[in-house]
């Protein structure tokens, strides 16, 4: 009918406007929000899926995440899920899980209001935020690590050009997104790096031999990914699981030389 022939002549103007990648379809659906853009959003090209910790409070922030958690505070006037959400959809990102855990009933509403044209946003709740560090939630998230992906953390604000540089990186199993500064303090999540293989990653690293700050955004290939549940599990099982980063299971990995660090650029962290 005149309804289809309608959509089917913007997603034709929108092809020759524009060259047929991610992000020209991402801005193809933004003109067009009634067209049929029919694409496979599981593509070749960018098979990546995107996991973002925001379970935990940002107790530091207090009182501002009082009752809000830190991934929805107001940033430029959007909420900091919000751009992230944007910055990886424009860099080609179809796909997303948002592990939640403080104030997941608002985290489900900002995903409804604000998941961009073309990509699919879902929650998965983690019940141990309140006990656990964010390895719980990777934990929690491991069904979801089963090919290529994407960390991010929940309080890290990223341009979307951070977001492409990563997934243009060098092949490795894992690449850890790094920031190189003067001087780092004793809340930077600190790397070691030897070229460009990880050897450590960690706060308590001895400042002399520190030449990076991991920026909180990870890219994993499926060897990766599955390196990375395997040790997630293992990690799980000992005590002390509960209260570990994720990120001392990837300073455990670099010890096996999967690890790589790439250097696309800063970016803020709340």
């Amino acid at each position: 009918g005149r309804g289809n022939l309608s959509q089917n002549q913007a997603r034709i103007e929108c092809l020759a406007r524009s060259p047929d990648t991610p992000t020209a379809r991402v801005e193809c659906a933004r003109l067009n929000p009634g067209a049929s853009l029919d694409w496979n959003l599981n593509t070749d090209a960018n098979p990546y899926r995107a996991i973002i910790l925001s379970a935990g409070r940002g107790g530091r922030l207090l009182p501002l995440t009082e009752r809000l958690p830190k991934c929805l505070l107001d940033v430029g006037g959007r909420s900091l899920l919000a751009w992230q959400l944007r910055a990886l959809a424009e860099a080609g990102v179809r796909e997303a899980v948002v592990v939640t855990g403080y104030g997941s009933e608002f985290v489900d509403l900002e995903i409804e209001r604000h998941t961009p044209p073309g990509m699919r946003v879902r929650a998965l709740y983690n019940p141990f935020f309140q006990v656990a560090d964010n390895l719980a939630s990777c934990w929690i998230a491991r069904s979801e690590m089963t090919g290529p992906c994407l960390i991010l953390n929940g309080d890290s604000l990223i341009q979307a050009e951070i977001a492409r540089r990563l997934l243009a990186a060098p092949p490795a199993p894992i690449t850890v997104t790094i920031d190189r500064k003067a001087a780092y303090d004793e809340d930077d999540m600190k790397v070691v790096a030897d070229g460009e293989r990880l050897t450590a990653i960690g706060k308590t690293l001895t400042s002399g031999d520190v030449n990076g700050e991991s920026i909180g955004f990870l890219r994993f290939d499926a060897a990766g990914s599955a390196q990375f549940v395997d040790e997630v599990e293992r990690s799980m099982r000992v005590p002390a699981g509960l209260r570990r980063g994720y990120l001392a299971a990837i300073n455990d990995l670099a010890a096996a030389g999967v690890a790589k660090v790439t250097a696309p650029g800063p970016r803020a962290r709340l």
